[in-house]
């Protein structure tokens, strides 16, 4: 299932991209699941989505919790609780 993630503000930053498609693997299908996933990889993705950091998500541009679904196709956001401009 395929997926496309965008990274925004100091997320964008730390881990060096706007966005990516990722094919995900069975068993990812929440956003939980998907940040477990992505801080997988280690490094600067294990520090900007760890646990105990304060991040939103949004699945197609609607704010969804943790424990939402995602689907094929869907566009998924993470970005830090507080955005400037």
């Amino acid at each position: 299932m395929k997926v496309k993630v965008l990274y925004f503000a100091a997320l964008r930053e730390q881990l060096g991209t706007a966005g990516e498609e990722i094919e995900l693997p069975s068993g990812v299908g929440t956003l939980a699941a998907l940040r477990a996933h992505l801080r997988g990889r280690g490094g600067a993705w294990q520090a900007a989505l760890a646990d105990g950091k304060l991040v939103r998500m949004a699945v197609n541009q609607d704010m969804a919790p943790p424990s939402a679904a995602i689907k094929a196709g869907d566009e998924v956001a993470f970005f830090p609780p507080v955005t400037g401009g």
